[in-house]
């Protein structure tokens, strides 16, 4: 599996903003070029759950990220939730894939019923259309069978559904450990090799 090239990566309202952080870095790391998304309820679990106060502009958060993590001003684009113009809304410049990590259930719903109410939903369903990766950490418990259904019905479009559900036989001694693993696996999903976490049989 060769890996992508450009990865659309959004993050939604639902608990779990410290595996988005993570992944992006990874990602950039890996040299992938990042086009970010990230919701009004995501910032505040951003600001509430890791030491990152995002920057209310697309444009200040760009210049916030790319600094954060000391990257070539073309590797990190931001786009706005409104910003229909960006690449992500259109398939005629379409990512090579797209995780939404973490996502939440409006979010999931909206894309399973096809709603492109806002740049991250559009992107999702260009993403489906163009028969492209899509990825999505669904961050709720437990799930009503709506949540269900709808998880189904995206699964059976070729979406893989990855609730963030980390292992312990790798040896857990923070919490570190247990984002890595998650983010690991979302990564093995995008043929990224990485070393974050210990692999089955390895201990």
């Amino acid at each position: 599996m060769k890996p992508p090239a450009t990865i659309t990566l959004a993050m939604t309202g639902a608990s779990g903003a410290p595996y988005s952080l993570r992944l992006l870095e990874q990602l950039l790391i890996a040299g992938c070029r990042v086009q970010f998304l990230c919701s009004q309820p995501g910032q505040i679990v951003m600001a509430m759950e890791t030491d990152l106060k995002l920057a209310e502009s697309p444009q200040a958060m760009q210049r916030q990220l790319r600094e954060r993590f000391a990257i070539e001003d073309d590797q990190l684009v931001v786009y706005g939730r409104d910003q229909w113009t960006a690449p992500p809304a259109s398939g005629s410049s379409v990512a090579d894939a797209m995780v939404i990590c973490p996502c939440s259930m409006g979010s999931l719903a909206a894309i399973a019923q096809g709603i492109g109410n806002n740049l991250i939903h559009r992107a999702a369903d260009v993403i489906l259309k163009e028969r492209r990766p899509l990825i999505l950490l669904p961050r709720e418990m437990p799930f009503s069978s709506l949540h269900l259904e709808n998880m189904l019905r995206l699964s059976n479009q070729g979406v893989v559904i990855m609730p963030p559900n980390p292992a312990f036989y790798q040896g857990v001694e923070s919490v570190d450990d247990l984002i890595d693993f998650v983010v690991s696996r979302v990564l093995d999903q995008l043929g990224i090799d990485n070393q974050l976490s210990p692999r089955w049989g390895e201990r």
